[in-house]
């Protein structure tokens, strides 16, 4: 049974050092490919723990423990189930819920709306502000119909151009039905 448990216990320290050191590019290569089991808790971090937890617990409680292989087995798995709810609870869990990125690219900004925080000259530069996720993003602007455009209007962002986003202004149409 040692083996067993030195076993799972490499087993999930080579996972988490693999895991460090190439875990986005295994990720970008399977993208996605496990999403058709959506229960969280076998989320790969809290198997590997849970696995790792065995081995070490198992170990741990054969050479220094004295109790029978049965019960041996019995707390290592009692003890992993329960690191892996903590895992769970304490981590997973709450960092599923607050990923958040406020990363983008200007291939985004097309069709964004946004306002305009520094004036645009007709033949100029100003500048917009316009809301990615829960931050916003200033941008360098100009006018896509070469008119110029004041401070605390709404735009749209119609194309970006070597950094440049070319905007209008955003009309409202009221009362039109679509």
């Amino acid at each position: 049974m040692e083996t067993l448990y030195l076993g799972c216990l490499a087993l999930g320290v080579i996972f988490a050092v693999v895991s460090v050191l190439v875990g986005d590019l295994i990720g970008d290569a399977l993208h996605g490919m496990f999403h058709f089991a959506a229960f969280d808790f076998l989320n790969p971090a809290v198997l590997a723990g849970g696995v790792t937890v065995f081995g070490g617990a198992g170990l741990l409680l054969t050479r220094y423990s004295g109790l029978e292989v049965g019960a041996v087995v019995a707390l290592s798995l009692l003890i992993a189930g329960s690191v892996d709810v903590l895992l769970y609870l304490g981590f997973v869990k709450p960092m599923d819920k607050s990923e958040m990125s406020n990363g983008f690219s200007m291939k985004e900004l097309p069709g964004k709306m946004g306002v305009i925080t520094v004036p645009i000259p007709a033949q100029g530069f100003g500048e917009i502000m316009v809301k990615f996720g829960a931050g916003n993003s200033l941008h360098t602007a100009s006018s896509f119909e070469h008119q110029p455009l004041p401070a605390g209007i709404k735009i749209v962002v119609i194309d970006v151009i070597e950094g440049v986003a070319l905007v209008t202004e955003f009309e409202e149409r009221k009362g039109e039905d679509i």
